[in-house]
């Protein structure tokens, strides 16, 4: 009811026992507790924080703004919600090789899965625009290094994050890919990969779990989930499209209200109370409140 009874370790047991599947696990970003739950109901893998939606959220752009804190916040919010795994988008560890340990412990102590820490420069960009810049292979080892000797419980998912297909060519980001996991990374995410041909290419050289981003408006050619799987692919990830959704229905409702003077003709697009109650579980909450004032 108010949190997930499945306990963090088994969520971390969880994931790495779907990347050892063969399956592909699929990662929405939710944008608050209440889309997490809907992702777990609708039957996903797993569930993404996505650090462009926590800044988005804040009304801030992409670009290493937010904080270690505003970020665990969030985290926090959804793994409590959720019996699926939480993935959360570090950043670059929010610092040096000791915040990046910090990081680890901090997100440990809030039920998440796992987490990934990116070779950008800090403060770092969206993955997805231009004039991004990278850090030297061997400052990245030590992130990652760091992150992976802070873990308390094993079965924290480390995934390392490579942006250096924009900036140096995808058979560099394959060569930064293998560094990393010889630094200690369970999972490589190889971010703004162009389409098949450069997952392909990346999979056959990197024998390792492999992320991909499937974000709308990006770089990357949008596949599907089949698609992806047929690739080798572990785990895709869709860290906007929730937010992306629900902003565009708020907007439109906003001009009907501004154009019509009601929301009348809205109440067809809309969760319904009663959807929306059972979601929440309204009922068992009536049924505990109930219980307890006979006790």
């Amino acid at each position: 009811m108010f949190h997930s009874p499945v306990p963090a370790t088994e969520k971390r047991r969880a994931l790495r026992q779907g990347l050892a599947s063969g399956r592909i696990l699929r990662f929405p970003g939710a944008f608050n507790p209440l889309s997490a739950r809907l992702i777990e109901r609708l039957g996903f893998e797993g569930v993404y924080v996505s650090g462009a939606v926590v800044a988005a959220s804040l009304a801030l752009p992409d670009i290493g703004l937010t904080t270690l804190s505003e970020v665990a916040e969030r985290s926090h919010e959804v793994a409590r919600t959720t019996g699926l795994p939480t993935l959360v988008d570090a950043d670059t560890g929010f610092g040096e090789p000791l915040s990046a340990s910090r990081t680890v412990h901090v997100l440990e102590d809030l039920g998440v899965s796992g987490c990934h820490i990116e070779d950008q420069v800090n403060p770092k960009r969206c993955g997805h625009l231009e004039g991004k810049e990278i850090v030297a292979v061997a400052d990245m080892r030590r992130r990652v290094k760091a992150a992976a000797e802070a873990r308390r419980d094993p079965a924290f998912v480390i995934c390392a994050r490579t942006d250096a297909r924009a900036v140096e060519g995808l058979d560099a980001a394959v060569e930064r890919a293998k560094a990393y996991l010889d630094a200690g990374a369970d999972m490589i995410f190889a971010e703004a990969l162009a389409d098949e041909a450069e997952i392909e290419h990346f999979r056959s050289r990197v024998d390792a779990p492999l992320l991909v981003n499937m974000t709308e408006f990006g770089k990357t050619e949008l596949l599907g989930a089949a698609t992806l799987a047929g690739l080798g692919v572990n785990v895709v990830i869709y860290p906007v499209t929730l937010l992306r959704l629900a902003m565009g229905a708020v907007e439109r409702g906003l001009c009907a209200l501004v154009s019509e003077g009601t929301q009348k003709e809205l109440l067809d697009q809309m969760q319904s109370r009663a959807q929306l109650y059972d979601l929440l579980g309204y009922d068992e909450y009536s049924e505990l409140d109930a219980r307890l004032g006979r006790a």
